[in-house]
C-alpha cells in the first residue's frame, strides 16, 4: 500500500526551517502518558470559531489524561477556555486511568461509550472504522505552521498546534564535567561516555522501562537516526512490502539497543523503575543520561533551576549527522459518532486555539509552539534555558525525520504496532534473539496492515 505522504517527507526540513521563518517564529524567548497534547494558539483571520448558533443544550464527553504536568486543573481550566466559544455546550470530562489512552478509548468503543471529543489518541488506531472527523483544510491552512503535518492519507485527524522533539538525550552537565566527559556528536562517543561513567561507578543511562511508552526512547531514538536518518522513506516502504524489521538496516539499529544492554549501561533494576521514579533519579544525580521526549523541558518536570544543570542532544548517528526526531503534536480528535459532531468541531478547534491553553503546555509540558501567527515571546510564557535551546532544534535548518512510533501523519505505524515496537525496547533485556523479536514485529505488522 503506498502512502502519499513521500513528497512532504523529502522537503521536510527545508519547509519546516522555512516556515517558522515566515510566522515569525522566535527562539529568543504520547499509547504515552506523557507525551504532550497541544493546546494551539491564534490563527488568522480570527483566533476562534464561530461561537456555534444553536439555542439548544449540548451535552458532550471529552476523553482526557493526566500527568504531573497535565494536571486536573489544567484539564478543568482548558476546557472552560473553550467551552465559552461555544454557547450552550457542557462538557463531561473522562479521565483515562492509566497510560494506555488508544486502549482505553477501544474499551469505551466496545461499550458504545466513544467520546465525543478525544486527548491525544492514535488516529490510525480508529480510521478502519470510520470514528474520526477530519478538520477543515482551510482552518488548518489558516492557523497552522505545517496545516498537513498531522495528515494521513490527505486529512487530518488531530490539529498540529505543537511539536515535540522524541527523544532527546539529557545529560547532567556537572557528572560530565567531573568525569572528563564530552557531549558525544557520534555513537562511538556516546558509548564511550557510557564506558566513562560506569566506571565512575553512576548509572550511564536513566531508563523507565516499567512502562513500554517511556522504556521505548532508546529504540525511537536509534530508529529515528538510524534507519529514518538514512531513509526517510523507510515506512512508506515497510507499508509497501519492500522493507522489513528484520532487515540488516532496521535490525542493526535494534542491536545497538541490545549492545547497550550488555555493556551495563542501565541500572540493574532498569525494568522496574516506572517514569516518575526515572524522573527523581535522573534530576538527583543517580544518573549521566536519560533518553526522553522534550517534554521534559517543561517545569512540570523540572524547575528552571534544575534545568540549568542539564543538557540535552538528539540520539548520536555512527557519522556524526544530525538527525532531529521530529514529531508534530495536538490534542483534540473529534468522533464521527458524536450526537453533535458540529458543536464537537467547534469545541476542538475553540481548545486548539486558545493561547492560555498552549501557554500552559509551552510552560508546563514543554510543547514547542506552531502556530502561524503568535512568536514564542508572544505567549509570556516563563521557560528554562534548556527549554529555549532544545527549541532551537526545531526552528534551525536540520535533517528532521518522523520520531519513529510517535507521529500522527503517514508515518504513523500500522494498528496496534507502536505497542509491539515500545514492547521490544523491553523484551531486548531478557531476550538476546533480536533476529527473532523482529521475525515476530514482522509478522504483527503484516496482520495489522491487511
Amino acid at each position: 500500500m503506498e502512502h502519499p505522504g513521500s513528497l512532504r517527507r523529502r522537503m521536510f526540513a527545508v519547509a519546516v526551517t522555512a516556515v517558522f521563518a515566515i510566522a515569525g517564529c522566535s527562539t529568543s524567548s504520547p499509547s504515552s502518558a506523557s507525551a504532550p497534547p497541544s493546546g494551539a494558539s491564534s490563527g488568522a483571520p480570527s483566533t476562534a470559531p464561530s461561537p456555534s448558533s444553536s439555542t439548544t443544550a449540548v451535552k458532550l464527553s471529552f476523553l482526557t489524561f493526566e500527568t504531573p504536568a497535565l494536571t486536573a486543573a489544567f484539564w478543568d481550566n482548558s476546557i472552560q477556555v473553550a467551552v465559552k466559544q461555544v454557547p450552550g455546550l457542557t462538557i463531561d470530562k473522562i479521565v483515562t486511568p492509566g497510560p494506555d489512552r488508544n486502549g482505553y478509548a477501544k474499551q469505551l468503543q466496545a461499550s458504545d461509550q466513544f467520546p465525543d471529543i478525544l486527548a491525544s489518541i492514535n488516529p490510525r488506531d480508529f480510521l478502519a472504522a470510520g470514528l474520526l472527523e477530519p478538520f477543515d483544510q482551510a482552518w488548518l491552512d489558516a492557523n497552522f505552521v505545517l496545516p498537513n503535518a498531522n495528515a494521513i492519507q490527505g486529512k487530518t485527524y488531530i490539529p498540529p498546534t505543537n511539536s515535540q522533539i522524541i527523544p532527546l538525550v539529557f545529560y547532567n552537565k556537572d557528572i560530565f564535567t567531573a568525569n572528563t566527559i564530552k557531549v558525544p556528536t557520534n555513537y562511538a562517543e556516546f558509548v564511550d561516555a557510557v564506558a566513562k561513567l560506569k566506571a565512575a561507578k553512576v548509572v550511564p543511562i536513566e531508563f523507565a522501562g516499567a512502562e513500554p511508552w517511556s522504556a521505548s526512547m532508546v529504540v525511537v531514538g536509534l530508529a529515528s537516526a538510524d534507519v529514518l536518518g538514512k531513509d526517510p522513506q523507510w515506512i512508506t516502504k515497510r507499508y509497501a512490502g519492500s522493507v522489513k524489521f528484520s532487515d540488516p538496516l532496521f535490525a542493526n539499529a535494534m542491536k545497538k539497543a541490545r549492545d547497550l544492554v550488555d555493556k551495563g549501561a542501565f541500572g540493574s533494576a532498569a525494568l522496574s523503575v516506572d517514569f516518575a521514579t526515572a524522573n527523581k533519579n535522573f534530576l538527583a544525580g543517580k544518573s549521566g543520561m536519560y533518553p526522553m521526549g522534550s517534554w521534559f523541558t517543561g517545569s512540570g518536570y523540572m524547575t528552571p533551576e534544575q534545568a540549568a544543570h542539564f543538557g540535552a542532544f538528539p540520539f548520536p548517528t555512527d557519522d556524526g549527522s544530525l538527525v532531529v526526531p521530529f514529531n508534530v503534536g495536538g490534542t483534540t480528535a473529534v468522533s464521527t459518532k458524536s450526537a453533535d459532531v458540529a458543536a464537537a468541531t467547534k469545541f476542538a478547534q475553540a481548545w486548539s486555539l486558545a493561547p492560555e491553553n498552549l501557554k500552559v503546555l509551552i510552560e508546563s509540558d514543554g510543547a514547542y509552539p506552531m502556530m502561524k501567527t503568535l512568536t514564542l515571546d508572544q505567549f509570556g510564557a516563563k521557560t528554562s534555558d534548556l527549554y529555549k535551546d532544545t527549541y532551537k532544534l526545531v526552528t534551525s535548518t536540520n535533517t528532521k525525520v518522523s520520531s519513529f512510533g510517535w507521529v500522527n501523519n503517514d508515518d504513523s505505524l500500522a494498528p496496534g504496532i507502536n505497542d509491539a515496537f515500545y514492547a521490544l525496547s523491553q523484551g531486548l533485556f531478557s531476550n538476546k534473539d533480536v533476529t527473532a523479536q523482529l521475525a515476530q514485529l514482522d509478522a504483527d505488522w503484516d496482520a495489522a496492515a491487511k
